[in-house]
């Protein structure tokens, strides 16, 4: 008896328990792989730049400069600022990188990023408030930016 049965053959329908075992398992393992957790993307806009001074705005002002924060990694995906610095005084910051791997991320970044970007413009500085509910991407954008402030030796 190699099957390990009495009658020496696999009881009726058990061949069809074993096919179906096997659709359900390929199935749950196709899910699993191709399930996108919130850490798996974040976007660029445009990719993630090389930290450091960037260059001069179109003014021409010797005392302006653009420049690129480091890549700060959190825990939901890298953050990145570029500030631009000009007589002294921050005129402007944006985000290259920002997670955005599922829908929750961008909704949290939709309304975080902003207010972010005032509060450094209102600040002057990198001493900025957290974003209620948006902690972890503030974190990432405050070190980013302290990154770049120090970089364009910027002091406020």
């Amino acid at each position: 008896m190699v099957s390990g049965y009495a009658g020496g053959t696999a009881p009726r329908g058990s061949a069809g328990r074993i096919v179906m075992w096997l659709v359900a398992t390929a199935v749950i393992l196709v899910l699993l792989f191709a399930y996108r957790s919130s850490t798996s993307g974040a976007t660029t806009a445009p990719h993630a730049q090389t930290p450091g001074v960037v260059g001069q705005p179109h003014n021409q002002d010797v005392r302006a400069v653009v420049v690129n924060g480091s890549v700060a990694r959190t825990r939901w995906g890298p953050v990145q600022v570029q500030v631009s610095i000009s007589g002294g005084h921050i005129t402007d910051v944006r985000a290259l990188t920002y997670p955005s791997g599922n829908g929750h991320n961008t909704a949290i970044n939709t309304y975080a990023l902003p207010e972010l970007r005032q509060e450094v413009l209102d600040a002057q500085s990198a001493r900025i408030d957290t974003v209620t509910g948006a902690t972890v991407t503030s974190d990432g954008y405050r070190a980013s930016l302290q990154a770049a402030l120090h970089a364009a030796d910027f002091n406020a």
